[in-house]
């Protein structure tokens, strides 16, 4: 048994629920490995399970991605062993912790060009960006693309990688500061969706063509204008809900707006084998190492306030990545 302190759910709710306590973690069996972490990311997604919108098991953990070093593996692991680094970001919920015990599977082995900060701020966000602009829709230097909220997480990461792709970016951010930063890390063009109409300025710098993908992870305040961006048979990738989620849609819509398609994909899906999840990592990795994107130094908060961090994440108070320190 191993001693672990950090946040436990009793009930869904606001960040109110998020409390600090000790529990017993059991030694790793069979496939399983256990994790130090020197770090731990916080991510949109936590919030979601946080509210009871993504459904977890309760009582329970919170969090998905972390990074640190083995501890104590099971007597099946074969791809590590003990003194490894190592990170993961597709769970199992219950990252928020000081250390927590996974599938050797779900793990990746750390570069030793990688620090924790970085990979646990930045290795969810970055695979989600993998899979968004390589796999989804393999973003090409002849594309001109929309991605919403540009200065985010996700979006500090995706707009580096598209303009080293050579994609002509078109990214949507709020607020003067935002958009300056959206700017420095590569973006063509910037719309401040506070001072202008998302639409309108695609449909101005496309010359009314539209744009074949919008990246969108806002959800239900920019639905109807990520659609109304789209050029005919366009594809609208909505992997977010910083907004709200979408409802209430009529598929007929898409007809009307020029046969569009949708997706509403998960990192999941496009990481359920190990060989999917390493290829993934491998090809996040590379573009760290060759300096093509870089991640910022997180803004950091003790594990025991990781209320205080959900609370500024969903009032975006925040640019970028947080992580919390064990």
């Amino acid at each position: 048994m191993a001693q672990a302190e950090g946040i436990r759910l009793h009930q869904t709710g606001g960040p109110e629920v998020l409390h600090f306590e000790e529990w017993e973690v059991p030694a790793p069996s069979g496939d399983e490995i256990l994790i130090r972490h020197d770090a731990v990311g916080v991510n949109f997604i936590d919030t979601y399970q946080r509210s009871g919108l993504y459904p977890i098991p309760l009582p329970g953990g919170l969090g998905l991605e972390a990074a640190g070093t083995i501890e104590a593996i099971g007597a099946g692991v074969t791809r590590f062993r003990p003194g490894d680094r190592a990170a993961y970001c597709t769970g199992p919920v219950g990252a928020y912790a000081t250390c927590h015990v996974v599938k050797e599977a779900r793990a990746i082995a750390l570069p030793d060009e990688i620090k924790a900060d970085h990979a646990a701020a930045g290795m969810l966000k970055g695979l989600t960006a993998q899979y968004l602009i390589r796999q989804i829709y393999p973003v090409g230097p002849n594309d001109t693309v929309l991605f919403h909220a540009a200065a985010g997480g996700v979006g500090q990461i995706a707009v580096q990688w598209l303009a080293a792709l050579g994609a002509t970016v078109i990214a949507t951010a709020g607020g003067a500061e935002k958009c300056a930063l959206a700017k420095r890390l590569g973006a063509t063009h910037i719309i401040d969706y506070n001072k202008e109409d998302v639409p309108t300025r695609v449909r101005e710098i496309t010359n009314d063509a539209g744009v074949p993908v919008v990246f969108d992870s806002v959800g239900k305040a920019t639905w109807l204008g990520s659609l109304d961006s789209l050029k005919p048979r366009g594809l609208m990738v909505s992997f977010g809900n910083a907004s709200g989620p979408v409802e209430g849609v009529n598929l007929g819509i898409l007809s009307q707006k020029g046969s569009l398609f949708v997706t509403r994909p998960t990192l999941f899906h496009y990481t359920a084998t190990t060989e999917a999840l390493e290829a993934a990592a491998s090809d996040f990795f590379a573009t760290l190492i060759a300096g093509d994107v870089r991640i910022s130094d997180p803004t950091v908060y003790p594990l025991s306030e990781a209320a205080q961090a959900h609370h500024d994440l969903e009032a975006r108070r925040t640019t970028g990545s947080l992580i919390l320190r064990p």
